[in-house]
């Protein structure tokens, strides 16, 4: 936030000066109009004579006259006039979800390992904390997905069969305003029941634009990152939806929604991002450049000759994913290259 009101400006002569004695600008000539716009205590810009000047400091401008002022923050994050950054894409959710999927292989290595050295007690303590893990993984991704929203969606089917059937003896009876209690029920029940079987049909009839590996750009935010993880429709929550602006897209939360790694070398902070199919976009040709970031080594086995990183097994298997393969070009082996 910025802690003091704009109290500045300048007229014909502009005098810029920040820091305490650091170091300092000036710059004179006739103006027009000046612009300043602060990001924070540390930083200003300002422009002015169709000239930009930037500074470290924090900004002080002499008062003088006659001045009109127009006061914006620096980052507005996107060209749609948004205030939201790349921050506004991070997912804790996801980051977790990477997490526990590294956790699950580094037991099941565990395991392995110990059965090699023939140590069988520690390979079934550990094989017994494996099924732990994996059983609370698959409730914490059925309860995202649409293999809870399918079960559920049949067991309201049930319950709404049974209270059509007390429905029926409550009218036989003649217990009309019980009869009218479970025409209400059966009602709130059965739209229940619709959006859990639209969302079960998502899941099962999804169709990605994207594929696991395959290097991306954001259209937005315009940073180089890789898919890593895929959903039908956004698993975030309502808070996270709301903060990232959701509603405001084209196609909404009712779109694939990607877990993507971010190249560290153009975001250091954000690590993971969590973004809907409509702000992601291919390269124009193949990106072949380093991308860096500590989770590609245990989720990829490298790089294909495209430049997209090919998934390990057991990642392809948790999105049901088949394997891509490149397509044969007979030049290839023509001019003694990999196809």
């Amino acid at each position: 936030m910025v802690q003091n009101s704009i109290n500045t400006l300048v007229t014909s002569r502009c005098s810029v000066f920040c820091g305490s004695n650091d170091w300092s600008r000036r710059s004179s000539g006739p103006v027009k109009e000046a612009y300043v716009f602060i990001g924070g205590q540390r930083l200003c810009l300002c422009a002015y004579g169709g000239r930009v000047a930037s500074f470290g400091g924090p900004c002080k401008i002499s008062r003088r006259t006659g001045l009109r002022v127009h006061a914006g923050w620096l980052f507005k994050g996107n060209d749609k006039e948004s205030e939201l950054d790349a921050s506004c894409e991070h997912s804790e959710r996801a980051n977790e979800d990477i997490l526990m999927f590294f956790f699950e292989l580094d037991l099941a290595t565990r395991v392995q390992y110990a059965l090699n050295l023939e140590q069988y007690e520690v390979a079934q303590q550990l094989r017994n904390k494996l099924t732990e893990v994996e059983s609370e993984v698959i409730k914490l991704r059925e309860s995202r997905r649409g293999s809870a929203s399918k079960s559920e969606a049949q067991d309201m089917a049930i319950s709404i069969l049974r209270l059509r059937a007390d429905l029926q003896n409550a009218i036989e009876s003649e217990s009309y305003s019980r009869a009218a209690e479970l025409r209400d029920e059966i009602t709130k029940l059965e739209a229940k029941s619709l959006a859990a079987s639209v969302k079960a049909q998502a899941y099962e009839n999804a169709n990605y634009s994207f594929r696991l590996g395959q290097k991306v750009k954001h259209k937005v935010f315009g940073y180089r990152a890789v898919i890593c993880g895929m959903d039908p429709m956004c698993c975030e929550s309502k808070s996270w939806i709301d903060s990232a602006n959701i509603d405001k897209l084209t196609r909404g939360p009712d779109q694939p929604f990607y877990q993507v790694l971010v190249d560290m070398q153009e975001d250091p902070n954000l690590l993971v991002a969590y973004v809907a199919e409509e702000n992601l976009l291919a390269p124009d040709k193949q990106d072949t450049d380093r991308f860096d970031h500590p989770y590609a080594s245990f989720l990829f086995y490298g790089m294909d000759g495209a430049g997209d990183f090919i998934p390990i097994k057991q990642l392809r298997e948790k999105y049901s994913q088949p394997r891509h393969e490149l397509p044969y070009d007979p030049l290839d082996d023509e001019n003694g290259k990999d196809a």
